[in-house]
């Protein structure tokens, strides 16, 4: 009866709220994208799923070409301050009236403190100590110097980075996002190594809605002083009415929730004809007369591991040919690189470069994976 319940939980979700639910289950992080005039809800709504969906600190990160290494690291940190004594106001007659007088998480421009905080911290301005929060939205990171998205790639696999004055550690619950603009969302992607390192991909359509900031502009109306906010600044932290502060309720999906999942997910069962089909799949994928560069071995790897971790999730213990091509689409939408007219294949062997470019004219990782799956028979 409690996975009945659970299974119940995870198919009312949306697909923001799955992408965030299928990157926690696996260990493993994602790219979201979307037309650029969209990402400033995209963003609010991102904050709004972490808090209340999965009861997650998060924090934003604005990228522009001249974000350092130093606005990177000190727009990642949240600072954590202790609990408050009579010392810790710039004022001693602070008043009754004051917001923060009896709740010290009220603080203006920073985010609420995460209610278990495992990881060491070092010691940050006026004696506040940071912290890495477990959300981290990076929006427009694919804008940063080539330099900045290395140092991401290197947080990502090592999970840590380095201050001047100490070594900082993501918690043990951690997902990376970042936040691109683009036309599709085979043009969304970052530097070649650093998005080979993604689980998946996903692409929001806005016609497919925002529903908790829907909710929140129909009600409490925080969102303006969002928009009004300044968005050339590196970092961009919630408001005191922002989805960062609203922990007053329970999250929909518990700690628990979510490795209850990802434990079902590692007993998934698939058939021998189920994989084939997959390895089918990646092999028609490599020779795609369209495709420059292959297919990466961690792609496969994240294909394999997506796949089990969509069976939970639709309530069943098996892998379907439903939930392979589910995968390929997710996981293949930010690797494939469309191959120049002069790089294609068949144009060594004589074919006409011209004719070649007509072929390839509009053709995007989309494209591919589509014809692909209509390429390779399913098993019944």
């Amino acid at each position: 009866m409690a996975d009945e319940d659970l299974f119940g939980k995870a198919q009312g979700l949306s697909d923001l709220e799955l992408a965030f639910l299928l990157c926690l289950m696996s260990r493993e992080h994602c790219i979201i994208s979307s037309i650029p005039s969209a990402l400033d809800d995209l963003v609010q709504e991102l904050q709004f799923i972490a808090s209340k969906t999965f009861g997650l600190v998060s924090v934003v990160i604005n990228c522009c070409p001249t974000t350092t290494l130093d606005d990177f690291v000190a727009a990642l940190l949240l600072p954590n301050t202790p609990t408050p004594h009579p010392t810790r106001s710039s004022s001693p007659f602070k008043s009754r009236s004051d917001a923060s007088y009896f709740n010290p998480h009220s603080r203006s421009g920073i985010a609420p403190l995460s209610p278990i905080i495992p990881h060491p911290t070092s010691p940050g301005q006026s004696g506040q100590t940071l912290f890495i929060p477990e959300v981290v939205l990076a929006r427009n990171l694919d804008r940063a110097p080539k330099a900045v998205q290395i140092q991401a790639l290197e947080l990502l696999r090592t999970r840590r980075i380095f201050t001047r004055t100490a070594v900082q550690t993501a918690p043990k619950t951690f997902l990376f996002v970042p936040l691109l603009g683009a036309e599709s969302g085979g043009a969304a992607r970052v530097t070649p190594h650093l998005n080979d390192f993604f689980f998946l991909a996903h692409w929001h359509d806005v016609e497919d809605g925002l529903p908790y900031l829907e909710e929140a502009e129909g009600g409490e109306g925080w969102g303006e002083d969002a928009e009004t906010a300044s968005t050339a600044s590196v970092v961009k932290r919630s408001t005191p009415g922002g989805p960062n502060n609203d922990q007053s309720a329970e999250p929909l999906l518990s700690e628990g929730d979510i490795s209850r999942l990802a434990s079902l997910s590692r007993t998934t069962r698939l058939d021998i004809d189920v994989h084939r089909y997959q390895m089918n799949l990646v092999s028609f994928l490599r020779i795609h007369r369209a495709v420059a560069g292959g297919i990466s071995y961690a792609a496969t790897k994240h294909f394999d591991q997506l796949m089990r971790c969509l069976a939970p999730l639709h309530g069943i213990d098996f892998v379907t040919p439903a939930l392979v091509a589910l995968a390929a689409r997710k996981v293949y939408l930010h690797r494939i690189e469309i191959a120049a007219p002069a790089e294609e294949r068949s144009v060594q062997w004589g074919s006409d470069i011209r004719a070649v470019e007509v072929l390839l004219e509009g053709i995007g990782p989309e494209d591919v994976i589509e014809d692909v799956l209509g390429m390779v028979t399913a098993p019944v």
